[in-house]
């Protein structure tokens, strides 16, 4: 089982510590995806896959037989141009070796996973990598499953497991930790303002209104 901590700060994420397996965002995977609204799915991938990068996470990008299920999506592999994904024939990705050794390569315990389906492709290896000792994170709402059942099941048995449910704004957030780190807070303002809807509309209406406060005063 993992030994991860439960509680305490240790518990929370951090960049150092992070590293972050997308499994399988290909067009076959979406065709099947009804525990979710497809877009929303695409949005919260795409916006977690820009956080690791402005984080400098390092990021492992996989599919299964992509000759027949398709390429990865477009907007994910946008952003990784120079990076090719792993193409598996296992329905498990953490038995391909290739993904755990690139995971081992980084020295980082903390694994963060995303997939679909839920109940395949993401519990699988959580599951497995949970019970060698990784602390592992599964992203519940960058992945999604055949139906609300089967997600909600996958959910329930990842954590029976020890793995962490986590959303990717949470995620994000524990990477951030304080908005006094300066360095990652215009890629995180910039992330915000394209993957968080209603909070990044409304962070781009107070920023109008202190322009113009600062337009006023002078």
């Amino acid at each position: 089982m993992s030994t991860q901590k439960k509680a305490g700060l240790d518990a929370l994420l951090t960049p150092e510590e992070s590293v972050l397996v997308l499994i399988d965002h290909q067009p076959f995977q979406f065709a099947n995806l009804n525990s979710h609204e497809p877009t929303m799915i695409v949005n919260n991938v795409v916006g977690l896959a820009k956080a690791a990068k402005v984080f400098d996470v390092p990021t492992i990008l996989t599919t299964v037989l992509e000759e027949r299920g398709g390429l990865l999506l477009q907007d994910l592999q946008d952003v990784f141009p120079e990076q090719k994904p792993i193409n598996r024939t296992w329905v498990n990705t953490w038995q391909d070796e290739r993904v755990v050794d690139a995971v081992k390569a980084t020295g980082r315990k903390k694994l963060i996973l995303a997939g679909l389906w839920t109940e395949v492709c993401l519990a699988m290896p959580a599951i497995q990598a949970a019970g060698e000792g990784f602390e592992v994170f599964a992203v519940t709402d960058a992945s999604g499953g055949a139906s609300k059942e089967t997600h909600d099941m996958a959910v329930r048995r990842m954590a029976q497991a020890g793995v962490v449910p986590i959303t990717w704004m949470a995620v994000m957030s524990e990477w951030q930790r304080d908005y006094a780190r300066e360095k990652t807070l215009p890629g995180l303002v910039e992330v915000m303002l394209a993957h968080t809807g209603a909070t990044g509309v409304a962070y781009a209406w107070e920023t109008q209104l202190l322009a113009g406060q600062g337009r006023n005063a002078g």
